[in-house]
């Protein structure tokens, strides 16, 4: 008797092809014991009408289930479930009732997962006026060439560097890349014994933080920041002090005279966008050189600098070393691409790689080695310039709109970037302002999460137009200002 076609059902999923999908029902069914080994499945006639796609759907799949070994083909007899199909192991377990009580809240102290806020809906694609920072927009990004290069990573001549371990090391072809293509973008040079390849800047962030800051030690962070930062700092338990920026970013002589440490971002800073002048830039050297401090800088946002030149990295500028580099492609290429770079004197990166070899060995090999042919081939370059193109539209677009409502504000110096860095009026919450918003199809980011906790501005929020069609935003900006009037 075969299995009937009707426990078998098909959710929404836009994630993964219909054939994909059935391989998945199946597999589900084989693995749970629903469909056991020499039961026939049914017909693919039958669950293709039942589930009302195309017959050939069905078969394709089921083959692919017969290579893998879940399912045999009986000649007319149609397909049953493989003698040889995977299965779950069963155990004689106690009863939940059982099983001893830990009071986990106790146990594991929650001092990570209290820093997590969620500062935008999992579903930000169904609002029609998404402007929240930093997301992925299918629209901008090159996929036939990026499944090329995964294609070509996993090729024959690729694949058995792909397959061993490389411990500690990183991806040649990626490394080199980055020294002879990113780096002089930049002004830097550097040898491959100074780059350290890792899981997004975040992950170099933490990296950096490990080793540089102790119980007994000073960083300084900037205020407002990046709020993975402060919470990265606090994880280390060093002393940190909050520096407010101005207009031209972090100022030199406001900081503590007793200081180990200084995290910046002076090409965009994070989330003013304001672009530290050269000059300024200059003073904080010479204050590293004086005082004997280390400057973290977090290149945030470099490549999307279309409304002027690039300013030089501080990295460029250091005559002592005292600088740390870090870099990311996922904000240029795809956020869940997760890679990132440090850059920094050959002592350090030994002892970082080291660390990253501790936690994770190294990123994936076939993500360093498809990222290493997407940008060696121009792939890289070539988003790069449609990304700056369609910025400067959308930012040009979102200016007037703002004009329009007078909600623009003047600006810090400031090269690009994919934000605005905005102000409500006196007595306006903008985390309130922004669950009004979501009733109309709006998503604004609050500003409070990154101002230090007793110095909150709630005030301020930010407006991306990174995820945002410049055809929309008009209507969104107008649904903004006609809130903000309502809250006075």
């Amino acid at each position: 008797m075969a299995i009937p076609a009707e426990t078998f059902f098909i959710k929404p999923d836009n994630e993964t092809t219909l054939q994909q999908q059935i391989q998945r029902l199946v597999v589900e069914a084989i693995l749970s014991g629903r469909c056991l080994p020499g039961e026939k499945m049914p017909s693919t006639r039958k669950l293709a009408k039942h589930l009302g796609i195309a017959r050939i759907t069905v078969t394709i799949a089921y083959t692919e289930l017969v290579s893998n070994e879940y399912l045999e083909s009986r000649g007319r007899s149609g397909y049953f479930v493989a003698q040889t199909a995977p299965s779950r192991p069963t155990f004689d377990l106690p009863d939940q009732a059982d099983r001893s009580q830990v009071d986990w809240s106790r146990t594991i102290g929650q001092r990570f997962s209290e820093h997590i806020t969620l500062v935008r809906p999992e579903n930000w694609r169904d609002y029609k006026y998404p402007f929240i920072y930093g997301q992925f927009d299918p629209r901008l990004f090159d996929h036939h060439n990026w499944r090329n290069c995964a294609l070509k990573a996993v090729g024959r001549k690729d694949f058995d560097t792909l397959a061993t371990d490389y411990y500690e090391r990183d991806d040649p072809m990626l490394v080199e890349f980055i020294l002879r293509q990113i780096l002089p973008r930049r002004g830097i040079n550097a040898k491959p014994e100074e780059i350290l390849i890792t899981m997004g800047a975040q992950h170099a962030l933490w990296i950096t933080a490990q080793i540089l800051l102790t119980q007994r030690r000073t960083a300084v962070m900037e205020n407002p920041c990046y709020p993975g930062l402060r919470q990265i700092l606090a994880q280390t338990r060093c002393n940190t002090v909050s520096v407010d920026v101005d207009g031209s970013g972090l100022p030199p002589e406001d900081l503590p005279e007793a200081l180990d440490v200084v995290f910046t971002t002076p090409s965009h800073h994070c989330p003013t966008n304001a672009t530290m002048p050269f000059d300024r830039r200059k003073r904080l050297l010479e204050r590293a050189a004086r005082d004997g401090f280390i400057i973290v800088e977090d290149d945030y946002e470099f490549e999307i600098s279309f409304l002027k030149s690039p300013s030089p990295a501080l990295k460029s500028i250091d005559p002592t070393g005292s600088v740390i580099y870090i870099g990311s492609f996922s904000k240029s290429m795809f956020p869940g691409l997760r890679l990132g770079y440090i850059v920094a004197s050959e002592p350090f990166i030994r002892e970082a790689r080291a660390l990253r070899s501790l936690v994770l060995r190294h990123p994936p090999g076939l993500i360093q080695r498809t990222a290493a042919y997407f940008l060696s081939l121009g792939h890289y370059d070539a988003q790069i310039t449609r990304m700056g193109r369609t910025y400067r539209k959308r930012r040009s677009t979102m200016e007037y709109s703002m004009k329009e409502h007078g909600l623009f504000q003047s600006e810090q110096d400031t090269f690009g970037g994919s934000s605005f860095w905005m102000r409500a009026p006196e007595g306006v919450d903008s985390s309130e302002l922004a669950m009004r918003l979501r009733k109309h199809g709006v998503l604004i980011e609050p500003g409070r999460a990154f101002f230090a906790s007793d110095q909150e501005q709630p005030g301020f929020y930010r407006l991306a137009y990174s995820s945002i069609a410049a055809a929309r935003i008009p209507g969104g900006i107008s649904l903004l200002a006609q809130e903000l009037g309502k809250a006075g």
